[in-house]
């Protein structure tokens, strides 16, 4: 059975940091590119970064470029996004997502495979 667990969510003041983690199971996390997602109601659900099967490549949306990082622990099979300088326009629900790939991951949600539950991040003004 796949699982993606997300944790770490919350509610932090403008300007505050969260890191979100994403534990994988059942699946062969270093083969998979993940992806970082996060949508608000009335929204279509929206990338705003991923990392490549190794960990040494990476992408974020403009949006967020500058104050997210996304980094993984192939050995505990575990993704990461760190947030910084958050905004309350990045109210959300945040999605981890694997994507089956060795090439550069996807930036469309047709594209992974595997999704965690969300877990929301309250950024109060």
């Amino acid at each position: 059975q796949v699982q993606l667990v997300e944790s770490g969510g919350g509610l932090v003041q403008t300007g505050g940091s969260l890191r979100l983690s994403c534990a994988v199971s059942g699946i062969t996390f270093h083969n998979y590119a993940m992806g970082w997602f996060r949508q608000v109601p009335g929204k279509e659900r929206e990338i705003i970064g991923n990392i490549n099967y190794s960990g040494g490549s990476t992408w974020y949306a403009e949006s967020v470029k500058g104050r997210f990082a996304v980094f993984r622990d192939n050995a505990k099979n575990t993704v990461y996004l760190q947030m910084n300088s958050l905004k309350p326009e990045d109210t959300a629900v945040y999605y981890c997502a694997a994507d089956w790939t060795i090439r550069q991951p996807g930036r469309r949600t047709s594209e992974y495979e595997y999704w965690g539950q969300g877990i929301q991040v309250t950024v109060a003004s």
